[in-house]
């Protein structure tokens, strides 16, 4: 049969070994010189009799001939060739910010799914040709008119989720390190068409980003199955084809530029996530249901291992009649949900599949990456599939779903915040670059952490995981403090308008229960806890100059660490406790990293400290508008703010005005105007001056100021009444017109024993005793001989039966009357006749009321009546 089995050339040989007694030696290689199959040696297996366990899951002819779609998403552009700090220090991305690329705007209205090298090129073919989708109109939104994509590398993904840093070349590697790097595990790639140059594209990627290389290995058709186990030396990858039925051939799938690249992503991710993982790629004859389950089989018979599943198509009634084929002893399954927005496809819809969703992910190279759902992430509850029984409602967020929820996790998979992939196109040599995105993309990665916890597992022991949906939902999602140390909960974005559309707090259908806080998540699922790097948190110190700067590196590891500085100015230094130190800082801001170095594991981390150290500044003194009145005293505290003792001073001052020691502005005797006075404050340390102005309204004395008022008596009778007066100082009383006998006190009461007929115009007039200032008030004194007299006896009636009473009113000397009543019920009527008014109820309502009468004559005279009304209910 025909096998792609390729060995890299080393254009830069190096070795990573491995120790205490495990003699590991891994390569980090380049492509070859031609990037085609032929130019490659081939490392053959040794040959013998194929057992196959046949699995008798089978598809209804209708679903068996549907077609499936791969689930990746590539930017609208091709990507400026990585450089080569990776392929030196396999860890010298990490820390930096993302590659960032503007797409070309001629490109941008094409559509990011399935998106190729050929079909960039060929822009018109590209929207020409039609791309199916998983929505029933195959609608997608192309990128913006020259957006800026995020393109990540292998070591920036692993420093965002989590991931150990990969060692550097010729790192002596122990035994559980190379598990951390899923030694021993197989990865089944599970795809359609054929790929012929995914070997020299794995061998390209491999180089440009340190990763150590695979040997290419041919599996037989006639080999015995189940495969013997993975090595522990190295990886291993394998190629091979399989039939319908779950058996080998000899017979390369035809090429399709769709699914090629879908196969390379799948490959390079699951390697850059297990660099140390057996890889078998299994291609499918074609995109058909019944032949992609046939390539499921195989996967089954050649032994335990990851099945990784990038495509899907939508789910049917079906889908139940074939679930028994992902239930092989020893396997994990895992496929895409989809790239269409909200929509459930199968495989991800089995209860036995992991279903992994996508989010846009941001990370800058150092803190903590954010991430939301991404818009075209598949997910939703199936139609078909019954709810498992380890979705229940003590998942957070899971709610009493009726039927099978997808998905179940998730990872990076926006083509804007993609991560790289190397493509060779059929009759070309040069290596073109993607920023590939997709759920596509998440899938593999997943499959790789389960072939590391499997490692870890395997190391102590422990059988591998198979199906990890009890541990995922029942022993993580339900403990809260576990569930927050394994996942990072996505509770933004949307994939649709739907009610389970859009991310929320505990599980949701477009993430799931989440993306992976990979040691966490490693910890839970393994029982174990495997060795990690001191983590170096970074922050943004400020200081000033020539000021002693001092501060604590934050540090979380596991052991005791030794600390060193990289970038660090003349003059600074860390100390053994992480105290570092500046005695004389210089002006300027600097990038300082803080190394803090593991003293068990020899692990290291990294964390980079902001230095930014200003000119000292001045004294601030805070500008302020303050009132006052003339001869009133004025005091007023200055706001200032130092880094040392200030010494004050004026300028523009009035006569009297002064500031004390300690700020405080005091003037005794203001005068009348407007002041602009600057406060300058002087620094004892540094002699810098800042100023502020205060601005000064002085306003002149107000009079004092009395109300006028009209006063009734009748004559011989006392009268008295008050005028007082609104005034800032105390006041003296006097009065001007008034009549013989009449007075006023000191208090402003004013008094007159024997009142004499007639009418009188009495001013009052008071003096502020400090500014001299007087202000008067007009009063009317009418002393008349009659007025209004009101005659009105209580009324009282019976509920429902007429009354009436009657208001006599008296007023001899009066030529008009103005006559109120208020408190009147309802139905209650008057009528007048001469001074007498009657009151008519014709049907009275029980209660107590009150009419208030108010008599005002012409002379001005004014009397007042309350007349009681009650009615009684009999």
């Amino acid at each position: 049969m025909k096998i792609h089995s390729l060995l890299c050339r080393h254009a830069h040989p190096r070795s990573w070994v491995l120790a205490a007694g495990a003699s590991l030696l891994l390569a980090a290689c380049g492509g070859g010189t031609d990037g085609t199959a032929s130019s490659i040696p081939t490392q053959q297996v040794a040959t013998g009799t194929t057992t196959l366990s046949m699995n008798m899951a089978v598809l209804p002819e209708a679903a068996a001939l549907e077609i499936a779609q791969p689930f990746f998403h590539s930017a609208p552009g091709l990507l400026q060739e990585p450089d080569n700090a990776d392929a030196v220090n396999p860890d010298a991305s990490a820390r930096r910010s993302p590659h960032s690329q503007h797409m070309a705007a001629d490109l941008s209205d094409l559509s990011t799914r399935q998106l190729t090298v050929q079909d960039m090129r060929e822009p018109r073919r590209m929207r020409a040709r039609h791309n199916p989708g998983m929505v029933p109109d195959g609608t997608v939104t192309p990128m913006a008119a020259s957006s800026v994509v995020s393109t990540y590398s292998p070591a920036q993904i692993r420093a965002a989720y989590g991931l150990p840093a990969l060692p550097a070349t010729g790192t002596a590697l122990t035994t559980a390190q190379a598990a951390q790097l899923g030694a021993g595990q197989t990865i089944y790639i599970v795809d359609a068409q054929h790929d012929p140059n995914v070997v020299a594209e794995l061998a390209a990627f491999n180089q440009k980003f340190g990763l150590p290389t695979c040997t290419t290995r041919a599996i037989a058709i006639t080999a015995t199955l189940p495969l013997p186990a993975a090595p522990l030396t190295g990886c291993d990858f394998s190629v091979v084809y399989n039939t319908a039925a779950g058996g080998m051939t000899s017979t390369a799938p035809a090429y399709d530029s769709g699914w090629a690249t879908e196969i390379t992503l799948d490959v390079q991710w699951a390697h850059a996530t297990a660099p140390l993982a057996r890889i078998v790629l299994i291609e499918a004859a074609d995109a058909s249901l019944n032949s992609l389950l046939g390539a499921v089989k195989l996967a089954n018979t050649m032994g335990p291992g990851i099945v990784s599943m990038s495509f899907g198509a939508l789910e049917g009634s079906w889908t139940a009649s074939v679930d028994s084929v992902f239930t092989a002893p020893g396997m994990t399954y895992l496929a895409a949900t989809g790239d269409s927005g909200a929509a459930v496809s199968w495989p991800s819809v089995s209860p036995n599949v992991v279903a992994v969703g996508g989010t846009t992910l941001t990370y800058t190279g150092t803190g903590a990456r954010s991430e939301v759902g991404w818009s075209g992430t598949g997910g939703g509850v199936s139609a078909y599939t019954a709810k498992p029984s380890y979705q229940t409602s003590a998942v957070p967020g899971m709610g009493t779903l009726a039927r099978r929820a997808v998905a179940d996790v998730a990872f990076n998979a926006d083509p804007a915040s993609g991560q790289y992939v190397a493509v060779l196109t059929p009759g070309t040599t040069a290596m073109s670059w993607l920023s590939v995105g997709g759920t596509s993309l998440s899938t593999p990665q997943w499959a790789g952490l389960i072939a590391v916890a499997n490692a870890a597992r395997a190391l102590n022991g422990k059988p591998a995981l198979g199906a990890p949906h009890a541990v995922l939902y029942g022993q993580i999602s339900t403990v809260p403090g576990t569930y927050y140390s394994a996942f990072a909960d996505i509770t933004a974005g949307s994939d649709g308008t739907c009610a389970l559309c859009t991310a929320k707090v505990g599980y949701d259908p477009l993430t799931g229960l989440g993306t992976p806080n990979v040691t966490g998540l490693l910890s839970a699922l393994t029982g174990t806890t495997a060795a990690t790097a001191p983590v170096v948190t970074p922050a943004a110190i400020s200081g000033v100059v020539g000021t002693p700067l001092s501060f604590t590196a934050s540090v979380t590891a596991a052991n005791p660490v030794t600390y060193s500085l990289g970038g660090a100015p003349a003059g600074m230094a860390i100390s053994s406790t992480g105290v570092v130190t500046w005695t004389t800082p210089v002006i300027g801001s600097y990038a300082v990293t803080v190394t803090a170095k593991d003293s068990k594991t020899a692990l290291s981390g990294q964390g980079v400290y902001t230095v930014t150290i200003a000119q000292q500044a001045a004294p601030v003194v805070t500008a302020a508008s303050i009132t006052g009145t003339a001869g009133t005293a004025l005091s007023y505290a200055t706001a200032v703010k130092a880094a040392n003792p200030v010494t004050y001073s004026l300028s523009g001052a009035p006569a009297g005005m002064a500031i004390s020691s300690t700020g405080v502005l005091a003037w005794a005797s203001p005068i009348a105007g407007s002041y602009k006075v600057t406060v300058l404050a002087k620094d004892s340390k540094t002699a810098l001056t800042g100023q502020g102005v205060i601005t000064i309204a002085i306003s002149a004395p107000l009079p004092p100021s009395l109300s006028s008022a009209t006063v009734q008596g009748k004559p011989g009778v006392a009268l008295s009444f008050s005028a007082t007066a609104t005034a800032p100082n105390p006041v003296t009383y006097s009065l001007s017109g008034a009549p013989a006998g009449m007075a006023i006190s000191t208090a402003g009461l004013v008094t007159w024993a024997s009142p004499v007929l007639g009418s009188y115009t009495v001013t009052v007039i008071a003096k502020d005793s400090k500014t001299g200032l007087t202000g008067q008030g007009v009063y009317t004194v009418k002393i008349a001989t009659a007025g209004p007299v009101i005659t009105a006896p209580a009324m009282t009636g019976v509920v429902g039966k007429a009354m009436s009473g009657t208001i006599a009113i008296s007023d001899p000397t009066a030529t008009y009357l103005s006559i109120s009543i208020s408190g009147v019920p309802l139905g209650m009527g008057f009528s007048v006749s001469g001074t007498t008014i009657t009151a008519r109820w014709p049907a009275p309502v029980a209660g107590r009321y009150t009419l208030k009468v108010v008599v005002t004559d012409n002379a001005g005279l004014t009397a007042t009546a309350t007349v009681p009304v009650t009615i009684a209910l009999k």
